[in-house]
């Protein structure tokens, strides 16, 4: 034990941001745990440092200790005396988070910790993404298999990759490895509700070549600069009618073309394929750089009009820019301005069954014009396998009518609700002992493993909960202490009651 905590303060010392303040909150284990992890770089695609963490931890707790071949890690417990004939459990989190951070911020994702500090309430981190989804999860099932004082059935906790950007480790698991009939997973972002169901997705990205000519002599290179918007998570904060910065750069665009000329140069907006897009900027030439810079002006008091109420922070600006020597021709301008213009985003159509539920959207997540080169990345989300297709066929059709590539991958089905689920009725009536309501027991629009993981793993019963998270995959993103405090407390109960096989 005492190596682990010596490991522990190895991977702390790049924390240097209010760093005793996060590591002296209640329940301790679980936020030293959650600080030892954020000082791991975790991004999808390159977990290999924190699958190494979780091993040595696993080892380190003289656990068996497993990696399957996609890279997932299993760490199984003995059940505590007197509950030997309950069922096993399965506790279940993702190791990767989403790397995303303000335009301003200088950070090193793959060297740097994640910097964080207390807010009153809240844990937040200096300019980047948090890391409680699913950081938070991970902790506390590591605070659960390092405890000698907690009651519980036989543990199987299972660590997933690359959850945010296509579940490949929940898609590609060993099944065998595990033998549990219960699964809790860990992910779900209000501390009141108990997810029973979630909605599928797909991938659409799409490729086109466009023609390039020379700039006009005498112009006047100029960048339009949008930032400061909410962004969020794509699923979740999707009918929260937030403004998306590439939807809102391609408007602009699109209007000053209706009244001045210009050519467009390049066009970068949006970060991760899961995120709101939050920033984005487009450089032009043209010669008539004061009407541009009045129009910009005016266009941004016309947005301030239109979602005062929603995003009240953000920014447009122009500034002056290098000499550039290709711009995208008029003919493709139009085109690919009138594509991003009319492209679907937003709430495609909500649940006629479940009130205040999305059932279908779609994000235009990335957009990127540069070197001949019209690319973008979007996300489409549905609880129903009809709408998804529906959607994500309106994305394939708007892009392949102006003569783009459109690749759609990373197809996963969504959560159906079993409204028999014995972990739903017996975490239903431990929420109302332990809190004198009753809990909201909700489908959410967000891409839940367990969507896979049911399945892959058919007859093992299904739940999700979590802390209240904020802000998720976003710069802004935080984590509630009470509720941390009050999710540690709810899953430790439920543990101590799981009925027997």
């Amino acid at each position: 034990m005492h190596s682990w905590k010596n490991e522990i303060q190895i991977f702390n010392n790049t924390l240097n941001f209010h760093k005793m303040d996060i590591n002296q909150l209640a329940p301790q284990k679980l936020w030293t745990f959650f600080s030892a992890l954020n000082a791991v770089p975790r991004p999808s695609k390159k977990e290999e440092r924190v699958i190494e963490f979780m091993l040595k931890f696993g080892q380190s707790l003289n656990l068996e200790t497993l990696r399957d071949e996609i890279g997932n890690v299993i760490i199984k417990k003995p059940a505590t005396p007197g509950m030997e004939k309950c069922q096993t459990v399965i506790l279940q989190s993702h190791l990767d988070m989403v790397h995303q951070k303000n335009a301003q911020t200088t950070f090193d994702f793959d060297n740097q910790g994640i910097e964080m500090f207390v807010d009153g309430d809240w844990v937040r981190a200096n300019g980047t993404t948090l890391g409680a989804d699913n950081g938070i999860g991970v902790a506390a099932i590591m605070a659960v298999l390092q405890s000698n004082d907690i009651p519980h059935p036989a543990l199987e906790a299972f660590f997933t990759i690359d959850e945010e950007t296509g579940m490949t480790g929940a898609k590609q698991m060993d099944a065998t490895l595990l033998s549990g009939t219960i699964l809790l997973n860990l992910d779900t972002e209000d501390d009141d509700e108990l997810s029973v169901g979630c909605a599928g997705g797909i991938d659409t990205n799409t490729y086109f070549s466009y023609e390039q000519q020379a700039v006009h002599t005498h112009s006047q290179l100029m960048q339009i600069e949008l930032s400061g918007l909410l962004g969020g998570h794509s699923g979740m904060d999707i009918d929260k009618g937030r403004g998306n910065a590439n939807k809102w750069m391609a408007r602009l665009l699109w209007e000053l073309s209706q009244v001045t000329n210009f050519q467009l140069l390049e066009f970068d907006g949006g970060s991760l394929r899961n995120a709101i897009p939050r920033e984005a900027t487009a450089k032009i030439a043209a010669t008539q750089s004061k009407e541009i810079i009045n129009f910009v002006g005016a266009f941004e008091k016309t947005l301030k009009e239109e979602y005062q109420l929603i995003e009240p922070h953000f920014k447009l600006e122009v500034h002056p820019v290098a000499d550039a020597k290709e711009a995208v021709s008029a003919g493709d301008q139009i085109k690919i301005l009138a594509t991003l213009c009319s492209v679907h985003n937003g709430v495609f159509r909500m649940s006629p069954d479940i009130v205040g539920l999305v059932e279908a959207s779609s994000s235009l997540a990335r957009v990127v014009i540069k070197d001949g080169k019209f690319t973008t990345q979007s996300l489409q989300r549905s609880s129903v396998e009809s709408t998804k297709k529906e959607v994500s066929m309106a994305l394939r059709c708007a892009f392949e009518n102006m003569g783009a590539t459109v690749e759609q991958s990373g197809d996963y089905p969504g959560w159906k609700p079993n409204s028999k689920s014995g972990i739903l009725k017996l975490m239903s009536a431990q929420y109302i002992e332990l809190f004198n309501e009753e809990p909201k027991v909700k489908a959410c629009h967000a891409g839940l493993e367990c969507g896979l993981l049911s399945e892959i793993l058919p007859g093992v019963d299904m739940i999700s909960f979590g802390p209240n998270i904020r802000a998720a995959h976003s710069p802004d993103e935080c984590v509630q202490i009470s509720s941390v405090q009050k999710f540690w407390t709810y899953l430790l109960h439920t543990l101590k009651h799981i009925p027997t096989a």
